[in-house]
Protein backbone atom coordinates (compact mmCIF):
# COMPACT_ATOMS: atom_id res chain seq x y z
CA UNK A 1 0.00 0.00 0.00
CA UNK A 2 1.66 3.40 -0.73
CA UNK A 3 2.18 5.93 1.94
CA UNK A 4 0.18 9.12 1.83
CA UNK A 5 1.30 11.98 0.38
CA UNK A 6 0.37 15.64 -0.44
CA UNK A 7 -0.39 16.40 2.86
CA UNK A 8 0.07 19.74 4.70
CA UNK A 9 -0.73 21.96 8.14
CA UNK A 10 -0.80 25.00 9.04
CA UNK A 11 -0.96 26.24 12.79
CA UNK A 12 -2.72 29.93 13.01
CA UNK A 13 -1.63 32.25 16.25
CA UNK A 14 -5.08 31.40 17.66
CA UNK A 15 -4.90 27.12 17.76
CA UNK A 16 -6.69 26.76 14.90
CA UNK A 17 -5.04 24.03 12.48
CA UNK A 18 -5.78 24.17 8.71
CA UNK A 19 -5.19 20.82 7.44
CA UNK A 20 -5.07 20.54 2.89
CA UNK A 21 -4.80 17.73 0.76
CA UNK A 22 -3.09 18.65 -2.44
CA UNK A 23 -3.42 22.33 -1.94
CA UNK A 24 -7.09 22.10 -1.25
CA UNK A 25 -8.50 22.46 2.63
CA UNK A 26 -9.61 19.04 3.71
CA UNK A 27 -10.42 19.71 7.95
CA UNK A 28 -10.01 22.66 9.86
CA UNK A 29 -9.49 21.40 13.72
CA UNK A 30 -9.84 23.92 16.95
CA UNK A 31 -9.48 23.49 20.62
CA UNK A 32 -8.27 20.60 22.28
CA UNK A 33 -9.21 18.74 18.80
CA UNK A 34 -6.03 20.88 17.65
CA UNK A 35 -4.08 20.29 20.28
CA UNK A 36 -4.50 16.56 20.04
CA UNK A 37 -3.66 16.34 16.33
CA UNK A 38 -0.35 18.47 17.05
CA UNK A 39 0.98 15.92 19.54
CA UNK A 40 0.14 13.07 16.90
CA UNK A 41 1.96 14.60 14.57
CA UNK A 42 5.22 15.50 16.32
CA UNK A 43 5.33 12.00 17.65
CA UNK A 44 4.50 9.81 14.45
CA UNK A 45 4.67 9.83 10.62
CA UNK A 46 2.94 13.05 9.58
CA UNK A 47 1.50 12.21 6.57
CA UNK A 48 -0.30 8.64 7.45
CA UNK A 49 -1.30 11.12 10.87
CA UNK A 50 -3.13 13.67 8.61
CA UNK A 51 -4.74 11.32 6.13
CA UNK A 52 -6.29 9.56 9.02
CA UNK A 53 -7.62 12.83 10.76
CA UNK A 54 -9.24 13.59 7.22
CA UNK A 55 -10.58 10.32 6.16
CA UNK A 56 -8.80 10.64 2.94
CA UNK A 57 -7.09 7.53 2.93
CA UNK A 58 -8.03 4.38 0.61
CA UNK A 59 -6.64 0.70 1.87
CA UNK A 60 -5.88 -0.34 -1.81
CA UNK A 61 -9.29 -2.69 -2.62
CA UNK A 62 -12.08 -0.11 -3.50
CA UNK A 63 -12.15 -2.04 -7.24
CA UNK A 64 -11.61 -5.74 -5.83
CA UNK A 65 -14.77 -4.80 -3.33
CA UNK A 66 -17.44 -2.98 -5.73
CA UNK A 67 -17.24 -6.43 -7.76
CA UNK A 68 -17.69 -8.65 -4.81
CA UNK A 69 -21.27 -10.85 -5.28
CA UNK A 70 -22.28 -9.08 -1.99
CA UNK A 71 -22.22 -5.93 -2.87
CA UNK A 72 -23.78 -6.42 -6.76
Amino acid sequence: MPAPEGFHYQKRLNGTVYISHHGREAATLRGPRAAKFLDEVEAGDPQEVMARWTGNYKRGNERSGRNHPRNR
